[in-house]
């Protein structure tokens, strides 16, 4: 065992267990897959459980967010195929009452949408606006700069509010911005 005591274990595991839910959902947004995100988590959690001792306490979650984003554009670049979302919704819509159908669509639009931005562009957006990070954290945990953020932030929101799926229904709602 690589670890010196049971108690960086123990804390690596309750770590781990916290992390877990939030860990997937984002793995999901950045897969289009459920099953292809947990199996990122599990690769992502088992790597940074190597270097556990060594990891600083107070950057654990840009850490263990830019092993995430590494290790699935490493899984991107391995494949070198197009990621096809299934149709599987998340567990929140596939939960939701009959009266939000048009939720379950929108969310729908949104993924097929993310799914045709760059694998950069695609982790910048949902780092920003599932993960709520600002830019800087953003840069920090994708290991570029600042500028670079706000590009791939600025084309993957064109690219969005221009995509055929989600353009429609974006020029279609009340008080859409252009």
């Amino acid at each position: 065992m690589p670890h010196e005591s049971d108690s960086e274990a123990t804390d690596f595991a309750a770590f781990a267990t916290a992390a877990w839910p939030r860990l997937v959902r984002t793995a999901r947004l950045l897969t289009g897959d459920y099953h292809e995100a947990e199996d990122l988590v599990q690769t992502t959690l088992v790597k940074v459980y190597a270097r556990w001792p060594k990891v600083p306490r107070d950057e654990v979650d840009v850490y263990v967010r830019r092993a995430l984003v590494n290790n699935n554009l490493s899984r991107l670049r391995r494949k070198r195929v197009v990621h096809l979302l299934t149709p599987l919704l998340p567990d929140s819509a596939r939960h939701a009452h009959a009266g939000h159908a048009d939720t379950i669509d929108q969310r729908t639009a949104l993924m097929a949408a993310l799914a045709d931005l760059s694998p950069r562009q695609r982790a910048v957006m949902v780092l920003r606006y599932w993960e709520d990070l600002n830019e800087q954290d953003i840069a920090e945990v994708l290991n570029c700069s600042l500028g670079t953020v706000k590009t791939h932030a600025r084309r993957g929101l064109e690219a969005l509010r221009t995509h055929p799926v989600l353009a429609p229904r974006l020029h279609a709602s009340p008080g859409a911005q252009r």
